[in-house]
């Protein structure tokens, strides 16, 4: 997966600005590492260089550049091989002129952001990983219940948006339905949410698409949600083989990632809204040590005698 360079002057927070022609803008860069180029430099450390990443240039590095003469610093800017991405120059410094010629000879686009080095390093990292993660989507509706990621699966029309619409109007928030975007975040936690196209939209049968930001307002919506677990909604069968003690937790692999997995029979008169809501509190108690199938087991399993040994008298 790459994204373009050009994307990144589009994320406000990087604050970046172009110093070379923008055509060179339309170059890739697929890992999310970063590299600040430091003693490389100097050349003594050649072979550490590495050409896929993000090459930073602080107060040290332009310093470095602007004490060498001219024709040293045009042998210098040799270390940079035109695979390189991009180069950032932070702290609004001013590089040298031979560093923009370079640059643009060898095609690696040279850039510019007013933030000290650190911060930006910081920056541009978490919005690489955000980018540059696995994806996929999945068919589901996900929720926010109490800080609790859920992602509410089943078949098509069996009422996931319903369950959804009416824990929205208990005061919980919608993150996407129907088609769910799912990002792996190193090293294992997934983040959900809607299509750029379709955010805050829920669709409900009878009544149609509505925009759930406009009827109950902005508290009942969220961009994005760390995904703690997937209810699955499942037609009721008398024959069916489902969970009844909570002794063993089941679950399901989303992008390599284990997650709490519950199967909800549905069926007339049940309220499948507050089943999941209860779920999601059960698995909040997990989050924070008090799993409540074990504290059952502690109360029915009594503990092991223990064995009682006489003194000897020697």
């Amino acid at each position: 997966m790459a994204i373009k360079i050009k994307e990144l002057l589009k994320e406000r927070t990087l604050g970046l600005r172009s110093l070379t022609d923008e055509a060179l803008l339309s170059k890739t860069v697929r890992t999310p590492r970063i590299q600040k180029t430091g003693l490389l430099l100097t050349g003594l450390i050649k072979e550490l260089l590495h050409a896929e990443r993000i090459q930073i240039l602080g107060a040290a590095e332009i310093r470095y550049l602007n004490n060498l003469g001219e024709k040293k610093r045009r042998e210098t800017l040799k270390v940079f091989p035109r695979s390189v991405p991009a180069i950032v120059i932070t702290r609004g410094l001013r590089p040298p002129k031979e560093l923009l010629k370079f640059a643009e000879n060898v095609g690696i686009p040279v850039l510019a952001t007013h933030l000290t080095s650190s911060v930006f390093i910081e920056r541009l990292i978490r919005f690489l990983e955000e980018k540059l993660a696995p994806t996929t989507i999945v068919h589901g509706v996900l929720v926010d219940i109490l800080g609790i990621g859920v992602l509410i699966t089943g078949k098509s029309g069996i009422g996931k948006s319903e369950c959804a619409l009416d824990l929205i109007s208990r005061g919980y928030r919608l993150v996407a339905d129907d088609a769910v975007i799912v990002k792996k975040i190193y090293p294992s936690t997934l983040f959900g949410m809607a299509s750029d196209k379709i955010p805050y939209h829920i669709e409900v049968r009878g009544i149609g698409i509505m925009n759930v930001k406009d009827i109950f307002g902005i508290t009942a919506i969220r961009e994005k949600k760390q995904m703690d677990m997937v209810v699955e909604l499942v037609n009721w069968d008398p024959k069916g083989d489902y969970e009844r003690l909570g002794f063993e937790e089941k679950t399901c692999e989303i992008l390599g990632v284990e997650l709490p997995h519950l199967k909800v029979p549905v069926s007339p008169g049940r309220s499948v809204a507050t089943i999941v809501e209860v779920a999601a509190r059960n698995q909040l108690l997990n989050i924070m040590g008090y799993p409540t199938g074990e504290k059952l087991l502690e109360n029915l399993i009594p503990p092991a005698p223990q064995k009682r040994f006489k003194k000897v008298k020697g």
